[in-house]
């Protein structure tokens, strides 16, 4: 699937919930990497989501404090390395529309250090703009709605 499918989803998320499409950009910069116009030429290019998080210049080292549930799977249990990924841009996108401060989704103390302590906590429900089709990981029931 081409992430130029999933981006405007992203955006419509967030948008819909009072957020920018320069926060939705933010977000995917700080955990892949790229700088914003490498995005947007990666959009533009069609680029598959296993190339364009292969070719992902810096994957952020506290993306791994990324935590919780999206779609009923526990994002840091998922086994196959593209998904896990996903899940977790999914979980920050999910926080954004819920009205997370900017410095918390991106795992930063106000003053704009990492926070090691960070936690994502809570369920998400309704799953992401990448949708509930994976359940990986042990454990892994669908949720009560």
């Amino acid at each position: 699937m081409p992430f130029a499918k999933l981006y405007p989803a992203y955006v419509n998320k967030a948008e819909r919930k009072g957020r920018t499409r320069e926060e939705v950009d933010r977000i995917i910069c700080w955990l892949t990497g790229y700088a914003p116009e490498d995005m947007r030429r990666q959009i533009e290019l069609g680029i598959d989501l296993e190339a364009f998080f292969a070719q992902a210049p810096a994957m952020h080292p506290n993306r791994t404090l990324v935590r919780g549930v999206v779609c009923g799977v526990r994002v840091e249990e998922v086994a196959d390395p593209l998904m896990r990924e996903l899940r977790r841009l999914d979980k920050l996108i999910d926080e954004l529309a819920n009205g997370r401060p900017m410095e918390k989704i991106l795992r930063q103390q106000a003053g704009g250090s990492p926070d090691g302590e960070a936690r994502a906590a809570g369920t998400v429900r309704g799953g992401g703009a990448g949708g509930c089709r994976e359940r990986t990981g042990r454990g892994a029931k669908p949720q009560r709605r």
